[in-house]
């Protein structure tokens, strides 16, 4: 009976070594796979963050260059609308001469950034006054309100005007003279048919073509998702 008592305390006393045993071999499993998982995380997150350090580094390394390269550009501006005579050869500080006025006016002039019809028409009535022609008839579609939609962006692309008008009272010399004078404009004109009617001295020339206006340029800051 005795015998039979020991052997139960012993295999009592087994059952709960094994119990023991079984419950720290959980514990440390769970452990080393919590550490695990967390060692992941912290490796994805350290990694994460060095890719942020990395990009915030090459953007400010960017604005420094951005900013001597602004600084540098405002001096080259300056200089340039200064610059007496102007591009055309004409005085800078004159605006009612035709090759009048600082380079910056003739060069939005050359090229506005925004579309505006009448502003090309009367372009087109004082190049015919001045060649002592008579402007019969300018047409053309005047599609401002549309091209509002067509807003300042990044990477602008000139958007072309068309345009036809027609003169009168012209001789082989002043229709000569003005050929030279659209093909000279600092507005660039292109053109794409025309037809003369008429006697010699008193002809007609109907003109199609098309010139360009070109959007603001803007510079957004823009944001970068590091993944």
């Amino acid at each position: 009976m005795a015998k039979r008592l020991e052997f139960s305390t012993k295999k009592l006393e087994l059952d709960k070594s094994n119990t023991q045993m079984v419950i720290v071999v959980a514990v440390a499993s769970f452990i080393s796979i919590f550490c695990l998982i967390a060692a992941q995380g912290f490796l994805s997150q350290n990694n994460y963050n060095a890719k942020v350090i990395d990009a915030k580094a090459k953007t400010n390394d960017r604005l420094k260059d951005n900013i001597k390269a602004a600084s540098k550009l405002t001096q080259s501006y300056a200089k340039f609308v200064k610059a007496n005579p102007n591009v055309l050869g004409g005085d800078s500080t004159s605006n009612t001469a035709d090759n009048g006025g600082d380079n910056a006016r003739l060069v939005l002039d050359a090229l506005p950034s925004t579309y505006d019809f009448p502003a090309l028409t009367s372009s087109i009535e004082k190049l015919a006054e001045n060649g002592n022609l008579k402007l019969t008839s300018i047409t053309g579609t005047d599609d401002e309100v549309a091209q509002q939609t067509n807003d300042s962006s990044p990477a602008p692309v000139p958007v072309a005007m068309p345009f036809t008008f027609t003169v009168s009272n012209a001789s082989y010399s002043s229709v000569q003279q003005l050929m030279n004078t659209l093909d000279s404009s600092i507005r660039p004109i292109q053109l794409d048919a025309f037809t003369l009617t008429g006697a010699s001295d008193n002809m007609q020339i109907t003109i199609n073509a098309h010139t360009y206006y070109q959007p603001a340029k803007n510079l957004n800051i823009t944001k970068k998702d590091v993944k």
